[in-house]
């Protein structure tokens, strides 16, 4: 079953990521060092003992594997059937502390526009670069929005790695927030 010029792109979209993950990981981490530094000092979170921080450090580098893996071109989604990727794709919609649905059609809707018409595999990678610049790395948005709207520890992991990915691998300079 061929694919149409908008799966194709997403799929480059997530490919180009992974790539841009992979090779910024030494900037990715030192960016969320500064950024738990700064989100540290201002929310001025009680309680956080040396012990702790380095704990929620650990947890956002765990994050940055996890964000990795899901944009991998040869990661575990891939290994599914369409019908199990989509049921998968709403049990995480369900499962998440924010809501990327919006993000993610948004993303979708991005993709069919940069690839109306038939597109050669030569203009892929382009393509997914302008994609990423358009619309950064889902689903960081959504995850920035939710903890922007009410900042809490449970929450910090993920939008510090979403803010570092922006700023590093999407190459989109300071976000908001941080």
């Amino acid at each position: 079953m061929s694919q149409s010029p908008g799966q194709l792109l997403l799929k480059a979209y997530y490919e180009r990521l992974y790539e841009r993950l992979e090779e910024s990981r030494a900037r990715l981490v030192a960016r969320i060092d500064d950024l738990l530094r700064i989100e540290f000092e201002k929310q001025d979170f009680a309680g956080l003992d040396e012990e702790k921080r380095v704990a929620y450090r650990q947890a956002c580098l765990a994050f940055v594997d996890e964000r990795a893996e899901g944009y991998n071109p040869f990661g575990i989604q891939y290994t599914f059937d369409r019908v199990r990727s989509r049921h998968a794709a709403e049990l995480e919609f369900q499962l998440n502390w924010y809501d990327s649905r919006e993000e993610f059609e948004l993303l979708v809707a991005m993709a069919l526009a940069l690839a109306d018409h038939t597109v050669p595999d030569t203009d892929l990678p382009a393509l997914a670069d302008e994609l990423i610049r358009r619309a950064g790395a889902f689903p960081d948005s959504s995850i920035i929005d939710a903890y922007l709207a009410e900042p809490n520890l449970q929450k910090l992991p993920d939008y510090i790695v979403a803010l570092a990915i922006e700023d590093v691998v999407c190459r989109r300079g300071e976000m908001r927030g941080a």
